[in-house]
Order: C-alpha cells, then structure tokens, then sequence
C-alpha cells in the first residue's frame, strides 16, 4: 500500500470515531424533552459538590407571559426518564398545543450520581438544598429524590398540585391532559 493511502486511511478511521463519539456525546447531552415541547433547558451549575438551578430567569418569564411553569427534574443516565421522554415524544402532536397554551417548559437536566444532598434551587437571592426546596413548597415527595421529578408552579414559584413522581409517572395521554389541566 502506498503510504500516503495509508495515512489517508489512518486520517479518515480516526475521523470517522471523532465523528462518532461526538454524535454519541452530544445524544448523552440532549437527553431531555423533546424538542417539540420548546423547552427552556437549564443545565446544573456548580461541581461535583454542588449542583444548582437557577430557577430565576424562568419565573421572570412566566410572570411576563402570564404562564405557569412545568419543571421536569430528569437524569440522563434514568431510564424512566426517557420513558417518559419517549411518551412525550409519541404524543406530541396532542401534547404540545396543550403545554404551550399554558406553560412554560422547563427541563432541568442531572444525573443519577447527584445524591439529594448536593443538588440546590435558586431563585433571585435564595438558595434552598433540595430537602428544603421540597418543604418550602409542600411538596409531600422531600424525603427522597427520584427521577423524573415534575412540579406544576404558578408565576410566583407556588406549586399548582401535589404531582405523582418515578416509574408509572403520566402513562396515557388522558392522565397528562389531566395533569396540565390541574385535575387532582
């Protein structure tokens, strides 16, 4: 073999696995709603030590647009996550009118290895550990962190209803319907 064709060779396999591992990276990362949804995607600040979301500029928001918020607390490495993903996904076409009459999506994307201890909520000045961040709004589910998480919050961060969390979360159309319309 020549060795300018080898090399070329060479070039185009180590390309070939950039490419590859790339695309597979960047579908690790865009794990979360489906696009369709228009969701504002709010990555986690802070280390290993410290994993935060800055709830914030979304509350801005809603109070602007006159909206309620849909946070979905969801970990790349979850396979109920994308369970529930991939239901979103199915539905859409029924789904996103109904979520963009009224709310503004907001995915906040984690991971398993984040224990509860480490993960905090912002907003303006305030900081709560996610214990906290769960009393404060009554939230019934503070003791343990699971995923998918979803709160329902008015302009003002006050939480709309109690919502169901984990495996089985939203399993037909009809429940999630029911969910966004405030059904208890």
């Amino acid at each position: 073999m020549k060795p300018w064709l080898h090399r070329w060779r060479s070039g185009a396999w180590v390309l070939a696995l950039g490419l590859g591992l790339l695309a597979a990276s960047a579908t690790a990362i865009a794990a979360g709603l489906p696009p369709a949804y228009g969701a504002v995607v709010l990555p986690p600040r802070g280390g290993p030590e410290r994993t935060e979301f800055d709830l914030t500029a979304v509350r801005d928001r809603a109070r602007q647009e006159n909206k309620r918020l849909y946070v979905y607390l969801g970990a790349s490495d979850c396979r109920y996550c994308r369970q529930y993903e991939a239901f979103l996904e199915k539905n859409a076409r029924e789904l996103v009118p109904r979520f963009a009459a009224k709310y503004i999506v907001v995915d906040l994307r984690s991971s398993l290895s984040v224990p509860a201890s480490h993960l905090y909520f912002r907003v303006g000045g305030s900081v709560w550990p996610y214990g906290e961040f769960q009393r404060s709004i009554g939230d019934e589910r503070s003791r343990l962190l699971v995923y998918p998480t979803v709160w329902l919050f008015d302009a003002d961060l006050k939480p709309l209803m109690q919502m169901p969390s984990g495996a089985g979360t939203f399993q037909t159309v009809q429940e999630q319907i029911e969910v966004l319309d405030l059904v208890q």
